[in-house]
């Protein structure tokens, strides 16, 4: 795309040519090839799907979507028929491909027979706006519409908005679906403060753990002193089975840039950085391609639509290091430094790159700013709980038969999270834990199913999710080798700047090995309360202030456990090697 944008007309045009290609007027073949698709095959199936097209002479093209959320049943193919509906077929091989589009070829057939489920419509959240798909005709028994599956029947996707549905390199299709609108909005017609004020009503804390208000955070940086001042995308997602950031980026990377715009405006920055990890090549290629097209369609750059402000975004890549999430560390790693956390204060709203006012907030937050704008702060407050609004998005992984991502409003139970939407335990187990909520919220019992997620814990209504991952272990699972794990992981990713961090983890290690291995006692359990408190007292970061919880929480959830390999010397699951299963 060429077009200069300019004005709502302008923006209009482009939205024009973008509904052609997402809707043209042939048969349309979309491949979902994010990197869940594309590791279990998605690359054979989009090629045995050119070459189908080619030996049989369809009138169709091949596209590439991101990742629809379904990730349990990828590779996933769709169909959509010009005035016709749109099929989605799950678990695709290039042999079922050919098969399907052979039929489709000779009769117009659409193989329902081996279709997973067909869309009714598609929402544009940023406009409110929706397009209709006609349902299949002859549809076989029991073939389900598309938001009535037990997997998407209570989710809610605003951040997700476009995922699945563009074509995440086309700045056009991201136009078509509403991208730029808040933009358009903020810029064109609105002031900072009015901006902020907006955020603030809204109720949108940040996403990335900590759940600090985004408005008072933007409101702290306007107000700081000093000319140059910036914003920053932290995308270094190191959760252990956490990939919800990188599916935004790989899915519509416009979102994310759209509501750094948007910050930027309101705090008076001039200058942007995403910071993702080196372990996201396909992410930061999609990346860089939305910065290289809206820097050509006027999107970012100087006088943003007319409006006279200016912004630009760079990339940064780091090496993958878990510590730089912690945004002070960040930071330093963005400046060239090792990634070691600051202490704090003074915090970046005031002092932060370079010493400058800067605003940090997480991948779901800035793609959670431009539907504010567009629908307004009292559309998403109504989503979520009194005390935390909007939705969020959860990685469903572990033992449970429907893994994938997941994006609901808060206030959703985790029973419903797992037994609905997450189809239940594979092979009808029982659960045993959750690990819930990143790695130093160790793990949690069942008995805590029917707990509201939320991002405060409070007790007998809510758990804190904090960054979203959430993880289902089984009976065959192990709480101390578990605990073990989440230790490790812990002692892998420290900086090592300071001392009850660097220090305290290797002795909770070394104290974990001793009760998987068949030498603990009785007394390591009290060691272990004492030195996880020393850790959450007197350390530097966030990082080893928490890593204790992994043990903590896992202790005073599964105690027994933990006694049975020092008492019994035994493991009830037969994880550890040299204890007896009992």
């Amino acid at each position: 795309m060429n077009q200069h944008i300019h004005t709502a007309e302008d923006l209009k045009g482009v939205e024009a040519a973008g509904l052609t290609t997402l809707y043209p007027n042939r048969l349309k073949i979309v491949v979902g090839s994010a990197s869940c698709g594309i590791a279990v095959g998605a690359g054979a199936v989009e090629a045995a799907a050119i070459a189908a097209i080619k030996e049989l002479g369809l009138d169709a093209e091949v596209t590439r979507t991101g990742c629809i959320g379904f990730c349990s049943q990828e590779p996933l193919l769709d169909l959509v028929v010009p005035n016709g509906p749109r099929i989605s077929y799950g678990n695709m091989t290039p042999e079922k491909t050919r098969s399907l589009l052979s039929a489709y070829a000779s009769g117009k057939d659409l193989r329902l027979d081996m279709a997973l489920a067909w869309f009714a419509g598609e929402e544009y959240i940023l406009t409110g706006e929706s397009h209709p798909y006609s349902p299949p005709e002859n549809a076989v028994a029991g073939l389900p519409e598309w938001s009535s599956l037990a997997f998407y029947r209570s989710q809610k996707k605003v951040i997700l908005r476009n995922c699945g549905s563009i074509n995440p390199l086309s700045i056009s299709e991201a136009i078509a679906r509403g991208s730029y609108r808040g933009a358009m909005t903020a810029l064109t017609g609105m002031t900072p403060e009015k901006v902020i004020e907006e955020m603030t009503k809204s109720g949108l804390r940040g996403r990335g753990g900590a759940a600090f208000p985004t408005g008072l955070k933007w409101k702290f940086a306007s107000q700081a002193s000093g000319e140059t001042k910036y914003v920053v995308c932290n995308a270094d997602e190191g959760e252990p089975g956490s990939y919800m950031d990188r599916t935004v980026l790989e899915g519509d990377p416009h979102a994310v840039l759209e509501g750094m715009l948007i910050g930027a405006f309101a705090i008076g920055a001039r200058e942007g950085f995403i910071y993702v990890r080196s372990e996201y090549p396909l992410a930061i290629d999609t990346l860089q391609n939305a910065i290289n097209d809206a820097e050509k369609a006027g999107l970012l750059g100087d006088d943003i639509l007319s409006s006279g402000w200016s912004f630009r975004v760079k990339i940064r890549v780091g090496a993958g290091a878990y510590i730089c999430g912690e945004e002070t560390a960040l930071l330093e790693s963005i400046e060239g430094h090792a990634g070691e956390p600051r202490s704090r204060p003074p915090f970046p709203v005031t002092e932060g790159l370079w010493g400058k006012p800067t605003v940090v907030n997480n991948v779901k937050t800035w793609a959670s700013v431009a539907p504010i704008l567009t629908r307004g702060a009292g559309w998403y407050a109504a989503m979520g709980t009194e005390r935390t609004k909007g939705t969020t998005v959860f990685s469903l992984e572990g033992a449970v038969k429907n893994a994938g991502l997941v994006e609901v409003p808060f206030g959703i139970s985790l029973r419903e999270m797992i037994y609905e939407i997450g189809g239940g335990v594979i092979g009808d187990r029982p659960l045993k834990a959750l690990q819930a909520g990143g790695a130093a919220r160790g793990c949690i019992p069942p008995s805590m199913l029917d707990l509201a997620i939320d991002m405060e814990d409070r007790p007998g209504e809510s758990v804190m999710i904090g960054t979203g991952g959430i993880i289902a272990l089984d009976d065959s699972a192990c709480m101390a080798d578990m605990a073990r794990f989440l230790v490790g992981f812990f002692l892998d990713e420290s900086c090592g700047k300071c001392v009850p961090c660097r220090e305290g983890l290797r002795q909770l290690s070394g104290i974990m090995d001793r009760i998987c291995g068949g030498s603990g006692s009785e007394a390591d359990l009290v060691l272990l309360e004492r030195l996880a408190g020393t850790m959450k007292a007197a350390a530097v970061c966030g990082l080893g202030g928490m890593a204790p919880g992994a043990v903590l929480a896992t202790l005073q959830n599964f105690r027994p456990e933990f006694e049975k390999h020092i008492h019994d010397k035994s493991c009830p699951a037969g994880v550890c090697r040299c204890l007896a299963k009992k």
